[in-house]
């Protein structure tokens, strides 16, 4: 698997990272260790996860298999902080003492020393942006995490917290991780430029619109999928007549390729400018193997077009 610089820091990451999100969840040991070895193998070093992923099982299970399965030295451990739950409820807590807590028990799950990237995941308005990114030096100085970015922010506020980062001297944000892909462009108008003006890398999440660019959802709602579970809603608002098109035409492509379309979907994503690598998840070895071998594929100049025009609507 080819490789790139992490924006315009010196760390390299494979040009797609596996999601762990469904770890300790939806997937369980068994297929969570095929999974590593297969992106291994593949040549993937992206690990990304987080704080809240599966109540901590996530990061958890991850700490049991780095050493044994792959040695540590040859993969890039992500985490994020910043949501939780109190009393049953989820809030977003960017605080300064919040993070860092959550930084202390990411690290005793993965049973590390230090994570290779942090990331706070959310925004929120109840801290001052001066305030969270505090929580990024001191985690750079301790040495509990070698490189920092963000997640979810708008791009005036990446914009915003780099800047600030930079003219005081302060550990550098290197990347900012946000939902992008054929059904969701948004972040072309402010985020993006922002990325590539201020050297931040591009770390993409459902890259497969929340699964519906597999196509699964053309004729119906599968049984075992989001879509028929208490996370429908999370799907739906990709259900709808633009949506489609988009879908149709990504499906259209792939056939004259000979693909399948989850590998026009991200092949579309992990060569879009700024973009460092797509995140890519699934609950089983077998999906991950099918969505690596998009690794060696290249969307030719005039389907990229064409995908751009049909989603032109999604900006």
């Amino acid at each position: 698997m080819q490789h790139r610089s992490l924006g315009r820091s010196g760390l390299s990451v494979s040009r797609l990272g596996l999601g762990l999100m469904t770890w300790g969840n939806q997937t369980d040991e068994h297929e969570a260790r095929e999974q590593l070895t297969a992106f291994v193998d593949a040549g993937g070093t992206l690990l990304d996860t987080a704080h809240t992923y599966a109540g901590g099982a996530s990061e958890e299970l991850l700490g049991r298999l780095l050493g044994t399965v792959v040695d540590r030295n040859d993969v890039v451990v992500a985490t994020k902080a910043g949501v939780g739950m109190r009393r049953g409820q989820r809030v977003m807590d960017t605080s300064r003492g919040y993070l860092l807590r959550c930084l202390d028990e990411s690290l005793r799950r993965l049973q590390l020393d230090s994570v290779d990237l942090w990331q706070v995941h959310v925004w929120s308005d109840a801290t001052p942006v001066e305030e969270t990114l505090s929580a990024l030096d001191t985690a750079v100085s301790s040495g509990r995490a070698a490189y920092v970015g963000v997640s979810n922010w708008s791009g005036w506020r990446t914009a915003q917290a780099a800047t600030w980062q930079q003219a005081l001297g302060r550990a550098p944000l290197v990347s900012t991780q946000v939902e992008y892909s054929l059904l969701n462009r948004g972040i072309e108008h402010e985020v993006v430029p922002a990325a590539q003006e201020l050297g931040l890398g591009i770390l993409p999440w459902s890259p497969l619109g929340r699964g519906v660019l597999t196509g699964k959802y053309r004729s119906g709602t599968p049984a075992d999928s989001r879509g028929a579970s208490e996370m429908s809603q999370w799907v739906d608002g990709y259900r709808d007549e633009s949506s489609s098109y988009v879908v149709e035409a990504v499906v259209k492509a792939a056939d004259g390729l000979g693909w399948k379309p989850p590998e026009v979907a991200i092949a579309w994503v992990r060569d879009r400018p700024g973009v460092t690598a797509p995140i890519v998840g699934a609950r089983t070895a077998g999906q991950l193997r099918q969505v690596l071998a998009v690794e060696q594929r290249t969307l030719p100049p005039e389907l990229m077009e064409a995908l751009d025009d049909a989603s032109a609507e999604r900006r």
